[in-house]
C-alpha cells in the first residue's frame, strides 16, 4: 500500500533554502569586512611608510641646504683669499718696482727740467714740472722712454707762462710704468750707463778741430825719449 506525505515539505525546503543563503551571505559579508580591514591597514601602512621616508627625505634636503650654503660661504672665503693672494703677488713682484722708478726718473731728469708733482695710478704715472724749453721737455720724453722701467710717454700739455724766466714753460707727461722685457737684471742698462763716460759734443768739437803739427809731434816725441822715424824720400812733410 503505498505511503503519502501530506506535511508540507515544500515550505520546509524553502525554508531551508533561505537559512542556508542568508547564512552564505552572512559569511560573503563577514570576508568582504576581513578584505576591507585588511586592505586599509596594509594601504596604511604603506602610508605610514611613505611618510617615513618623506621625513628621511626632508631631513636630507635640510641638511643638503646647509651644506650647500657652507659651501657658498667657503667660496667667498675661497674667493676673498685669492684675491688677497693676488694682491700680495703683485706687491710681491713690484715692491722694486717703485725703487728703481724713481732711481731712474733721478737718472733721467735733466738740469733744464724740475719736476713739481707726481701721481700714480694705477700702472699711469703722471708728471707736471717746469722746463727751460720745448726742446728740454721733447729730450726729457725721450730719456724716459729709453728707461727700461718706463714705456711710451704722452704728452699732455706744453705752455709758456712768464712766472719764471729761467724755466718760463709748463708740462704735463704720462708715462706707463712696466718692468724690463730683457732677461738681464734690473738696472743693467743704467749701470752701463754709468760705467761708460759721455763726452760732451763741445769737447769732441774741440779735439777734433785742434790741429796736429808735424814738428810738435816731433819734439814731443824727441822729449819723451822716443825718436822720429825718418821719412821716406819724396813723402810731404
Amino acid at each position: 500500500m503505498a505511503r503519502i506525505n501530506l506535511l508540507p515539505w515544500r515550505a520546509e525546503r524553502r525554508k531551508l533554502r533561505e537559512r542556508e543563503f542568508f547564512i552564505q551571505l552572512g559569511v560573503a559579508a563577514a570576508v568582504a569586512v576581513g578584505l576591507v580591514v585588511v586592505w586599509a591597514m596594509w594601504m596604511g601602512m604603506r602610508i605610514d611608510n611613505q611618510n617615513d621616508r618623506n621625513a628621511y627625505l626632508q631631513g636630507q634636503i635640510a641638511q643638503l641646504k646647509a651644506e650647500n650654503q657652507q659651501i657658498k660661504n667657503l667660496d667667498k672665503v675661497r674667493d676673498r683669499l685669492l684675491a688677497r693672494k693676488k694682491i700680495i703677488e703683485d706687491l710681491q713682484a713690484n715692491r722694486s718696482q717703485m725703487v728703481h722708478l724713481f732711481d731712474e726718473l733721478v737718472k733721467r731728469t735733466p738740469a733744464s727740467i724740475r719736476l713739481t708733482s707726481m701721481a700714480q695710478k694705477g700702472d699711469l704715472l703722471t708728471l707736471t714740472g717746469v722746463a727751460q724749453s720745448n726742446a728740454a721737455v721733447a729730450d726729457y720724453m725721450r730719456n724716459l722712454e729709453a728707461s727700461p722701467w718706463l714705456g711710451a710717454a704722452d704728452l699732455q700739455k706744453t705752455e709758456k707762462q712768464g712766472s719764471d724766466s729761467r724755466m718760463p714753460y709748463t708740462f704735463g707727461i704720462k708715462v706707463k710704468m712696466g718692468m724690463p722685457k730683457s732677461g738681464a737684471p734690473a738696472g743693467a742698462s743704467s749701470l752701463a750707463a754709468m760705467a761708460v763716460p759721455t763726452i760732451p759734443a763741445s769737447a769732441s768739437m774741440s779735439v777734433a778741430a785742434k790741429p796736429t803739427h808735424p814738428a810738435s809731434t816731433a819734439a814731443k816725441s824727441v822729449k819723451a825719449g822716443i825718436e822720429p822715424q825718418p821719412s821716406k824720400p819724396g813723402a810731404k812733410p
